[in-house]
């Protein structure tokens, strides 16, 4: 009794070392007396206790960080740059054959070609150019892994770490790049409106009335604030001219004489000065108030 109820246990025992279980996202690898005879697929598998030896082997993509590197650019500047890069395994035989520790020997290599790869480019490169970095270095890591039936799906570059001193000049240079554009976005309204004010003031000379509307409309808009005191300009060649008119008309008058007055008993008009006098005597003279009559006195009879 006690045999059949050892053997029982033993073949149960044996069975739960036959059967092994592959899950949907790994690969099994049998070896049998240290040689691969076969890659097993997911699902319920039997293997030979004791002789075979089953390496399950996970298909699934890994994140694997690449730590920060201390790298000197093209242009020798010193960067800080971490990266993170994503593999995964192709062929299970070969990741198995070919190398022992596949996730270390990765991160040690993508942490070489980063340093590599970011050192051939200048820094303005490496801040503006990184899908190109990103690439580069993946292709370098696919040639060598590769061989080991690992490949390599994505890296990225995560962070990077700039030199205070870089900073505040990167500061400085977007601020004067946005003074520049300013610069010319100013200067190019003054362009179009010279532009405007040119067919503007076109359009005036052929509608001298419209200057005038114009005057008016600048005289409302000033009125609107309530201003005490108002200084309008106004063209000075009219004024010039309409200034010679005036003289003009009062020289008249005053050669006609008292009786062409408006009235009589009005004052007669004074002799305007003359605009055209260039000397300066003359202006002196006709400036300074003329001398007083010298005063003459009789002789006066006396009688004792």
């Amino acid at each position: 009794m006690w045999v059949y109820v050892v053997v029982a246990v033993f073949l149960v025992a044996l069975l739960g070392l036959s059967l092994r279980i592959v899950k949907q996202y790994e690969q099994g690898v049998l070896f049998r007396f240290g040689r691969v005879i076969a890659v097993l697929q997911p699902g319920l598998r039997m293997i030979i206790p004791f002789v075979d030896v089953l390496h399950r082997i996970s298909t699934r993509i890994v994140t694997m960080p690449i730590q920060s590197q201390g790298i000197i650019t093209k242009d020798n500047v010193s960067v800080d740059i971490s990266a993170v890069a994503y593999f995964r395994v192709i062929d299970a035989k070969r990741s198995v054959l070919a190398i022992e520790n596949p996730k270390a020997a990765i991160d040690q290599i993508a942490q070489t070609t980063l340093r590599k790869v970011v050192g051939q480019h200048t820094l303005d490169e490496t801040l503006a150019e990184t899908n190109r970095i990103n690439l580069d270095i993946r292709e370098i890591l696919d040639m060598t892994t590769l061989e080991w039936g690992i490949e390599v799906t994505l890296v990225e570059l995560k962070d990077i770490q700039l030199p205070d001193s870089m900073k505040r000049a990167m500061a400085k240079q977007a601020e004067a790049e946005r003074e520049k554009r300013a610069k010319i976005i100013s200067a190019e309204g003054e362009l179009m409106a010279a532009g405007t004010l040119g067919e503007a003031s076109d359009i005036m000379m052929d509608h001298p009335i419209a200057l005038q509307l114009r005057n008016l409309q600048s005289l409302v808009e000033i009125g609107v604030d309530k201003n005490t005191t108002v200084v309008f300009p106004s063209p000075i060649m009219t004024t010039i001219n309409e200034l010679g008119s005036f003289i003009e008309q009062e020289r008249a008058a005053a050669q006609r004489g008292p009786g062409h007055a408006a009235g009589a008993g009005a004052p007669q008009p004074t002799e305007p000065l003359s605009l055209e006098a260039s000397d300066p005597a003359a202006l002196e003279s006709s400036a300074r108030p003329p001398d007083p009559a010298p005063m003459t006195t009789a002789p006066v009879e006396t009688t004792p």
